[in-house]
């Protein structure tokens, strides 16, 4: 078996965050699998002679299933070819990177990880709102608006998380933002909490939505916002200062 895999972070979209070694193995790959996520910068920049698979999810629908995607890698390794796993932003936050990774040490197949810039930080800093401020926020709390519909509870703890003084960011969090927020002003989070959500960050058609813990819902349905999105909650969010797009 001469074949490898990379797990490729491509950054939050645009090739100006593609980092080299994400650059190089791309260029070197028999085959790609791909989500819609990096974007159409990057991807009509994938090798042409690279056999392409769009592993996307798309309106709720699966192009492929999970485990049809590790068992596609384990299958073209076997074959002999390198493989890049093409993913957003970074591919061990919320990106099941790190399940990936399992099932291919399972196989014995040789894999490397490059690490890509995350949109929880990027877009945010992008549009001007920093994630920690010596002012606003000495820590920030990565959360996952989207948990494992097979878990039997959630992990999420909102009682501590509507404590913390920092900032929360939340990644994939558009369609659950009215139980998010509910459940924040629930457990004692100030209702006036400024809230930011960044759709399709980095892109031409970026877009800002901003409120509070109180309303951020309402403007958000509203507005029309739509996934992929950033959604950032903390005292930071006061420095954005942009308009509404």
């Amino acid at each position: 078996m001469n074949g490898r895999v990379y797990l490729v972070g491509s950054g939050p979209g645009g090739l100006g965050l593609l980092t080299m070694r994400a650059r190089e193995v791309i260029d070197a790959a028999d085959v790609v699998l791909y989500d819609q996520l990096p974007g159409e910068e990057i991807l009509a920049t994938l090798p042409r002679d690279a056999e392409r698979i769009d592993c996307g999810k798309y309106g709720g629908n699966h192009t492929l299933e999970q485990h049809e995607i590790e068992a596609l890698m384990v299958e073209k390794v076997r074959e002999g070819k390198t493989v890049v796993r093409l993913k957003g932003g970074d591919p061990f936050l919320f990106g099941r990177g790190g399940e990936e990774l399992e099932v291919l040490r399972e196989h014995g197949i040789p894999v490397e990880v490059v690490p890509g810039v995350t949109s929880a930080i990027a877009v945010p800093e992008m549009v001007g709102i920093p994630v920690t401020h010596r002012r606003y926020a000495s820590t920030v709390t990565f959360i996952t608006g989207h948990e494992d519909p097979t878990k039997p509870e959630s992990a999420l703890d909102w009682e501590v998380l509507a404590r913390l003084k920092g900032t929360l960011v939340i990644l994939m969090g558009v369609k659950n933002l009215p139980a998010i927020t509910a459940a924040l002003a629930a457990h004692g989070k100030d209702p006036a909490t400024p809230v930011a959500i960044i759709e399709r960050g980095l892109r031409p058609d970026q877009r800002v939505t901003v409120g509070t813990i109180a309303d951020i819902a309402g403007k958000a349905r509203t507005a029309g916002v739509r996934p992929p999105a950033v959604i950032v909650i903390g005292g930071v969010v006061e420095l954005y200062g942009g308009t509404e797009e």
